[in-house]
């Protein structure tokens, strides 16, 4: 119950979701009420936050600072592991679609880098994390795996933990497999500053391994920098999501292991 009320109140307070219930409160008072006035402010607030959080320049700078923190993994910097554990992300499951085609959003960019790095650790395991949806009876752990399959890696190097829900309990799960040995920890690279206060807190001794950066450095076009697009608006959410998830973790763990380890 705890973590479906989490996701829920979490849900609620994304960009778009208070954005659109601003809006909604806003009409109500401009069709229902005398205080017009006030209508018209949160009508323009939420107008104006919608725009700014659709902007390249402001979304990326929002998001940048969250996911910079870790380079790219390189095999040459780091001895040899035996696992690489490669945390869940979003996912669905059609047989009929391409293996590729289930996996949402960050997760087939996590699958992807850690196959690389599986690849550059001979004789390792891939290890895939995450449990069912409620109403999905495949695990996003199982979905990742096949898409891993499908891409030459060997059933027999892949492990799948499709028990946990969250970080927390991936963590925990990670623990019992890897015990005190080193292992790259690949995921999302705006989720990898949270996650690795979850491993590091249980005992673990993860080597940073970012996938699936998003605010861009190169050159765009100019109209690309100028324009509202959904796709930034995402880069705004991934940022606010993170900072939510680092509160959250901030209440609910003592504050010296939420502390990032040097």
């Amino acid at each position: 119950m705890l973590f479906i009320l989490k996701k829920t109140v979490g849900g609620l307070l994304m960009p778009l979701p208070f954005i659109l219930l601003m809006m909604a409160i806003a009409l109500v008072l401009l069709w229902m009420t005398r205080w017009q006035k006030t209508g018209k402010v949160f009508f323009s607030l939420s107008w104006l936050l919608l725009l700014l959080l659709s902007l390249q320049p402001v979304a990326d700078n929002l998001l940048r600072p969250v996911e910079s923190g870790y380079p790219t993994y390189q095999p040459q910097a780091h001895p040899p592991v035996k696992y690489v554990v490669v945390l869940g992300g979003g996912y669905t499951y059609n047989p009929d679609w391409a293996p590729s085609s289930n996996l949402i959003s960050n997760s087939l960019p996590r699958v992807a880098e850690g196959i690389r790095i599986y690849r550059a650790n001979p004789g390792s395991k891939i290890v895939f994390t995450g449990a069912q949806a409620m109403t999905n009876p495949v695990s996003s752990a199982a979905v990742a795996g096949k898409v891993a399959e499908s891409l030459g890696v060997p059933e027999s190097d892949i492990i799948l933990l499709d028990k946990p829900r969250d970080t927390h309990q991936e963590a925990q799960q990670v623990k019992i497999l890897a015990g005190d040995q080193p292992f790259v920890l690949v995921t999302s690279a705006n989720h990898l500053p949270r996650a690795l206060v979850f491993f590091r807190q249980a005992g673990l001794s993860p080597i940073p391994a970012p996938a699936n950066q998003l605010a861009i450095d190169s050159p765009l076009n100019p109209w690309e920098r100028a324009l509202p697009q959904a796709l930034f608006l995402s880069h705004s959410e991934r940022a606010w999501y993170e900072t939510l998830g680092s509160i959250w973790q901030w209440m609910t763990l003592p504050s010296s292991e939420t502390k990032p380890v040097s």
